[in-house]
């Protein structure tokens, strides 16, 4: 970490220094999450190839927007072409040549990618430094694989992973708002995409709501096209239903049903979404007070795994 003194105001802060690793297919996440932290260069986002990125980070002002406490300092993919076109387009100063040339150079890792399948690899020589690693989501797509990159943290909470989407207010409910629709008996959720990378996105705020669902009784998957579903039955009586629907133009969406009413929450904030995650890792870091999250990850993956069908 470095200290940074702001003008002004004589106070100083830690900066936490961090290495971006990426990019997986259809991912923008390194030039996302890197912008968040370190502003960004409008002429080269726009060449990012995911228009919906310099769309939002337009809309934002920087360095105001920024994450404060933390810079991405290097970049680390496949490729050292894409890694310094993500380096200029994030502001970006090194340009890693291995992967392990982070290791001492930085405080922490954003493995930046959602391959789940290729996790281990491109995390396991951080994970074996003690350095605090953010696992872009879903962590696994079965709870063996998700056992296995916890079975490796130097201590816990050296793993931080999840979809951004539970750190989105729109998609929370209090436990005042819970009171009034009454006992739930039925929740129905619906993600674009595929299931092994998406279905993270409702999952995870299904699975941080504060009622007790109680345990899973049975459990039902199918397809139809690219369209997934899984159905779940809880010991609550509480039914899930999950809908992971390919390439139909769907908002990301969890309808919650109970005795005495419902409530819709609709994901609409990327930006805040992902700023709100990156932040708390930054935090985590920058105190060394790492929360322990296996329990509420494992359920995710959990229901991950139950749901997994051949992919469209």
């Amino acid at each position: 970490m470095r200290v940074l003194l702001i003008p002004l105001t004589g106070i100083s802060i830690m900066v936490v220094k961090l290495g971006v690793i990426g990019l997986s297919p259809g991912n923008g996440h390194p030039y996302s999450w890197s912008a968040i932290i370190n502003g960004y260069d409008p002429v080269f986002m726009k060449d990012c190839g995911f228009p919906v990125i310099p769309e939002y980070l337009a809309k934002q002002i920087f360095p105001k927007d920024s994450i404060p406490n933390a810079e991405v300092t290097h970049i680390w993919t496949e490729d050292i072409n894409l890694s310094k076109h993500i380096a200029k387009a994030a502001n970006i100063l090194h340009v890693a040549e291995e992967l392990t040339d982070m290791i001492g150079a930085v405080d922490a890792i954003l493995l930046a990618r959602d391959d789940s399948e290729n996790h281990a690899i491109y995390g396991m020589p951080f994970l074996n430094a003690g350095i605090p690693i953010y696992i872009d989501k879903p962590l696994a797509c079965s709870v063996e694989g998700a056992k296995n990159l916890f079975a490796h943290q130097k201590y816990n909470g050296q793993i931080f992973t999840g979809s951004a989407l539970k750190y989105a207010h729109e998609m929370q409910l209090s436990r005042k708002e819970l009171d009034e629709i009454g006992k739930i008996h039925f929740i129905k959720a619906v993600v674009p995409k595929d299931w092994r990378k998406y279905s993270v996105h409702v999952i995870d705020p299904i699975v941080q709501l504060p009622i007790d669902k109680g345990s899973i009784l049975w459990s039902a998957a199918s397809k139809a096209g690219c369209i997934n579903n899984l159905t779940v039955g809880y010991s609550s009586n509480m039914v899930v239903s999950i809908d992971s629907v390919g390439d139909v133009l769907a908002p990301i969406k969890i309808s919650v049903y109970g005795a005495k009413g419902h409530r819709d929450l609709v994901f609409l904030d990327t930006f805040s979404a992902f700023k709100s995650a990156l932040q708390l890792f930054v935090n985590n870091v920058s105190s060394k007070k790492y929360a322990e999250i296996t329990e509420s990850v494992l359920e995710s993956v959990s229901l991950i795994e139950l749901g997994v069908l051949d992919d469209c």
